[in-house]
């Protein structure tokens, strides 16, 4: 059974960072492209980042030169590094494999406010 565990959200102040972790079980995630989605209250899920097994990256307009996403296949893991946060970052965040297509996990929420 896939599981998706995010954490590492929080509450931070406009400019501030936080780091996104996303740990997997039932899966091997060095087998997949992988992305980091967001969700905010009252839009759709979106995708912000994404990268491929050799490691390319892709970032939306949105957060591209602030967010930076890596994985770590010995820890079957994959991060999300996020600077300069605004407040229209504020969203559930979640990690899947790019095509989103496996259970999603909870989430972490990551507010950004002053």
């Amino acid at each position: 059974q896939v599981q998706f565990v995010e954490s590492g959200g929080g509450l931070v102040q406009p400019g501030g960072s936080l780091r996104l972790s996303c740990a997997a079980s039932g899966i091997i995630l060095g087998y997949y492209a992988m992305g980091w989605y967001r969700q905010a209250p009252g839009k759709q899920r979106e995708l912000v980042a994404d990268i491929t097994i050799g490691g390319s990256t892709n970032y939306a307009d949105s957060v591209k030169d602030r967010f930076t996403i890596s994985r770590d296949n010995a820890k079957n893991a994959v991060y999300l590094q996020m600077n300069s946060l605004k407040p229209e970052d504020t969203a559930v965040y979640y990690c899947n494999t790019k095509r989103g297509l496996l259970p999603w996990g909870q989430g972490t929420q990551v507010t950004v406010s002053s």
